[in-house]
């Protein structure tokens, strides 16, 4: 769909991109149907898409696959579909906000969830860690998001790009680049640069396997106050959280782990993490965590 088009669409209803949910029309007309083929779907797939907005990726999308279940935030992107009835037929148009559907009712009965998107950037960081929450129920995601963003899912340890998003993920799925978009092919032009990648949940990646199962609830609350305050050492990151009963003993903690009270969180590996939550999971705990292991 050229920008000419997405204009006249928009302004024939009424409608102007909406900045609250972060929309940004895709106008480059071949980028939709590359992110399609670079998703590798097949002819028999359910497909999750998060923010229809004007359809571009989803007409390629049900070209491809069996069954698109749409979800669309803005009731007046919804009202302008239902009223044109311009989407394919296999497309399932639902107004809803991703952030606060049931995540389980949109999977088939026996499958997991395959998601194709060009994310609001808004919605992009809580959706995210909603994905991570819910990684039981997930096989793949190919999302487009801000490069900025994007590259903090794939950094390494020590760098200021490496945070809770990028640990949290490794310690579930496997995240890849996939497409560079250029500001240009978008309508508003955003201010940044943008990327899409694959998140995929399964097959487990077999360096993910090898560490074999622990505590994701808890690694999730270490993880998350380790990196609440970057500037605090690990020990009082954790400390602050209540973590343990008293500092000595998560002093203990973490020494067992291999790990020394004074490190920062962002010099440690996923595999650090893993070791820490294993340690403290042992100890007695004022609020224990109920136990949901890495498949």
């Amino acid at each position: 769909m050229s920008a000419g088009r997405t204009q006249y669409l928009l302004r024939r209803q009424g409608l102007a991109p909406h900045k609250k949910l972060g929309q940004n029309f895709l106008v480059h007309e071949r980028t939709p149907q590359r992110i399609v083929d670079l998703a590798g779907l097949h002819p028999g797939d359910r497909v999750i898409e998060v923010g229809v907005g004007l359809g571009a990726l989803t007409r390629p999308l049900a070209a491809a696959c069996a069954h698109v279940v749409g979800l669309e935030a803005d009731a007046g992107i919804v009202r302008l579909h239902r009223e044109q009835q311009d989407l394919p037929a296999n497309v399932e148009l639902i107004h809803a906000d991703v952030l606060k559907i049931d995540l389980a009712s949109l999977a088939a009965p026996g499958q997991k969830l395959k998601i194709v998107a060009n994310l609001p950037y808004s919605i992009s960081s809580p959706l995210l860690f909603r994905l991570i929450d819910h990684a039981d129920l997930m096989d793949f995601a190919v999302v487009m998001l801000q490069k900025e963003m994007a590259l903090r899912l794939m950094a390494q340890p020590g760098t200021k790009e490496y945070g809770a998003p990028t640990v949290l993920l490794a310690a579930c799925a496997e995240v890849r680049p996939l497409l560079a978009v250029d500001p240009a092919e978008f309508h508003p032009r955003p201010k940044v640069d943008s990327l899409v990648i694959r998140i995929a949940f399964q097959p487990p990646p077999a360096r993910l396997q090898a560490l074999g199962a622990f505590d994701r609830a808890l690694l999730s609350r270490i993880v998350h106050a380790a990196f609440g305050q970057r500037r605090k050492t690990l020990l009082n990151g954790l400390a602050a959280a209540g973590l343990t009963p008293d500092k000595t003993a998560l002093i203990r903690c973490i020494e067992a782990s291999g790990l020394a009270p004074s490190v920062r969180a962002e010099t440690l590996h996923l595999e650090d993490f893993i070791r820490l939550s294993r340690t403290l999971g042992r100890t007695n705990s004022p609020n224990p965590l109920p136990s949901h292991s890495a498949p």
